[in-house]
């Protein structure tokens, strides 16, 4: 079996056994090679070709197998099949490959580099990131590349960051180092304070008069809080690490999480996500979800990502959404369940708590009732326990199928006037960039026909009979102002399990927008509930 590693920096260049080999002429091509081998995970197949082809242009779907047919030779062996595609997927298995940016950014999170280490780190990162490459006609795979190189200058000055305080260097050598870290990210409040630190060690006072204006101005006009008052430990300069924004610690979750498939009783295929360490907590599937875009979302995203932080966090997309089979026989409450029976199964799991949200958490109501030594806490937020034609009236109904009706013509056009439907409901404080964000999440997690399955499916959930026979400790967490189940229904569902604790958030959202104070609120909940609840 050949060994393969894929440099990134500079050109894009595959190597087998340390030997490159030439790659195809098409820029496409060899772009969606380092676009594949960088992400890591499936993608679907008219994702592929919306990223890097035109959808206007003709059979994008035929270039992309073309595509596929040239790099099949550059990554996989006689008895080794590294790319693998299926009518819906396409993935690269990059388990054996060595892609010299994630060997690097691996190394560079190590501890205890001397300072030779970070400085032929830093070295190695000043090539460009897949020169040549560029793609200015495809919005996404250039917004895509943008990020990438952007996570490229984080490392850069997280490397410049441990130099400007390394105890091996001298205070002058340090300064160098420090320069350069505020060239690289002018406005990180940290490059300045420990270069203004280390002119005032150094006693520069021109200099530090100088560099103290100018940083005042610079971060007063972007509104950024700094102090040129600030300054480190005069006795001990403290390592600084460069923070990364939201969008970056989003992307990194992303490249560490691991994407699975098992198998569903009828033989659908589910995609599951785990990252993180720590005490499992699995996360029911709801509508909708989408293992891929989830960590960009403006909703649930920095939830995930505190969840990930202490615990080993796993979810999956249901059948017929996200990376999850789509074209399925079976959508319905019981398939639902035997999903999340088929994910705790395949991920080899003892016990576990439990997140479900919205009509997920009358899945995790199942489960919880049929398997009780499986789970140790039952978290449900925005839940209900009967679906929407459960003792409704003929007007309620017939509202109901009409939106289904007016889903199925709806929910794939470009106009978003039908989905703003959901929208404008799930998230009422949402920002017209967040519904708009929302939007296209829709129109990329499933189809208009699974759609409106899912849909009907909810109106008949009924999972009343069982709330009594729950026997795990529970928390129910609804937003006060939730406009698509009342507050009342989430009362009625804490009253009615056995010693239920019941939270209320300050928020008017059936999903919580991340930026809301609630949504903190509720981590901050979640985690004081499973430690006090500790078995």
């Amino acid at each position: 079996m050949a060994r393969v590693s894929i440099k990134m920096l500079g050109e894009l260049t595959v190597l087998r056994d340390g030997q490159p080999i030439a790659l195809p002429a098409s820029k496409r091509t060899r772009a969606l090679l380092a676009y594949l081998a960088k992400t890591a995970r499936p993608h679907r197949r008219d994702r592929l070709c919306e990223v890097l082809w035109d959808f206007a242009a003709e059979d994008p779907r035929g270039a992309l197998r073309w595509s596929l047919s040239k790099m099949r030779p550059l990554v996989n062996d006689q008895n080794v099949q590294r790319l693998i595609a299926d009518r819906e997927r396409v993935a690269l298995m990059t388990s054996d490959i060595d892609i010299d940016t994630s060997s690097l950014a691996r190394k560079a999170e190590k501890p205890d580099l001397s300072f030779d280490d970070i400085l032929d780190l830093y070295g190695q990162l000043q090539e460009p990131f897949l020169d040549g490459i560029d793609l200015p006609e495809l919005e996404l795979f250039q917004q895509w590349l943008t990020a990438e190189r952007e996570d490229i200058n984080l490392l850069r000055g997280k490397l410049l960051a441990r130099l400007a305080c390394h105890g091996d260097l001298s205070r002058p050598e340090q300064l160098k180092w420090a320069t350069a870290w505020e060239a690289l990210e002018p406005f990180n409040p940290k490059a300045a304070t420990q270069l203004v630190t280390l002119l005032d060690l150094l006693g520069r006072t021109p200099q530090l008069a100088s560099w103290t204006s100018k940083l005042d101005k610079r971060f007063r006009n972007a509104g950024i809080a700094w102090s040129s008052r600030a300054r480190a430990d005069k006795g001990k300069a403290q390592p600084q690490i460069s923070a990364e924004n939201e969008q970056a610690a989003a992307r990194a979750l992303l490249a560490r999480q691991k994407i699975q498939f098992c198998t569903a009783r009828d033989g659908a295929r589910i995609a599951y996500a785990s990252v993180g360490e720590g005490k499992p907590i699995i996360k029911a599937a709801n509508w909708l979800s989408h293992l891929e875009y989830d960590w960009d979302a403006p909703i649930w995203s920095p939830l995930f990502r505190q969840l990930a932080n202490d615990h080993h966090f796993i979810r999956y997309d249901e059948r017929g959404n996200g990376l999850s089979d789509w074209d399925v026989s079976e959508i319905s409450f019981e398939s639902f369940v035997a999903d999340l029976e088929s994910v705790v199964n395949a991920s080899g799991l003892g016990k576990f708590d439990l997140l479900g949200i919205s009509q997920g958490a009358a899945v995790s109501i199942a489960y919880a009732v049929r398997h009780p030594e499986r789970v140790n806490h039952l978290i449900l937020f925005g839940g209900y326990a009967a679906g929407w034609r459960v003792d409704a009236d003929d007007a309620v109904v017939r509202e109901r199928e009409a939106i289904i009706t007016l889903t199925e013509t709806g929910w794939g056009q470009e106009n978003p006037a039908y989905r703003q439907i959901f929208s404008s409901t799930f998230m009422p404080s949402a920002s017209p960039s967040e519904l708009t964000w929302f939007n296209e999440f829709q129109r990329l997690t499933t189809s208009p026909g699974n759609a409106a399955r899912f849909l009907s499916v909810f109106g008949d959930i009924d999972v009343r009979s069982q709330l009594a026979q729950i026997t795990v400790p529970t928390l129910v967490i609804h937003s006060v102002g939730d406009q698509r189940i009342p507050v009342a229904v989430g009362r009625e569902l804490a009253a009615a399990i056995p010693n239920a604790e019941f939270v209320g958030l300050e928020s008017n959202g059936h999903l919580l927008l991340g930026r809301e104070p609630a949504s903190q609120v509720f981590v901050d909940t979640v985690r004081a509930f499973i430690a006090r609840n500790r078995p």
